[in-house]
């Protein structure tokens, strides 16, 4: 199991770190479209588009390192005032939640990508790309979270397990 983990841990850090090119790269296009649209007056059809591609693939690409290494928004001015049993058990709450919405929002997200898909939509822009290349993202890296989320939680059950039998 913590081979398993491991692996996956690994995997959830290249996926930060393409995240990581993948914004870069769209401050990149973003760059050039706005030197190509103020100083040459020839804005490209491609640049907006795909940067936003970039953008939407980044974000979701981070939400398991994030996750794991405990990046996201915290408040936890009273959290961190309460005993250790009462952290792990919010703790523990936080992430059921996050698996439950992390759970819907893959079921639902496949039914939309897969409709598109079906349909053959297209983002209707210049580019005229079809629109389940961004809506792919987004059920298979919430699936990805939701095992992250799961990950986490037993990290917390078995730590508390060793800290309760320490006391």
């Amino acid at each position: 199991m913590v081979k398993l983990i491991k692996y996956f841990e690994q995997m959830s850090l290249a996926f930060a770190w393409l995240a990581a090119w993948l914004f870069v790269l769209s401050g990149i296009m973003l760059s050039y479209e706005v030197m190509m649209r103020y100083f040459f007056i020839s804005p490209t059809k491609w640049a907006a588009e795909l940067s936003q591609l970039c953008l939407i693939y980044g974000t979701l690409l981070a939400m398991p390192w994030m996750l794991q290494n405990r990046r996201h928004i915290q408040i936890n001015a009273v959290t961190e005032r309460l005993g250790k049993k009462i952290q792990h058990l919010l703790s523990l709450l936080t992430l059921f939640i996050l698996m439950i919405f992390s759970g819907y929002v893959t079921i639902y997200g496949w039914l939309i990508f897969y409709d598109s898909y079906e349909r053959g939509r297209t983002t209707g822009s210049l580019l005229d790309l079809p629109s389940w290349i961004a809506e792919l993202s987004v059920p298979v890296f919430f699936f990805i979270l939701l095992i992250q989320a799961i990950i986490e939680s037993w990290k917390i059950l078995v730590s508390y397990s060793v800290f309760k039998s320490e006391t």
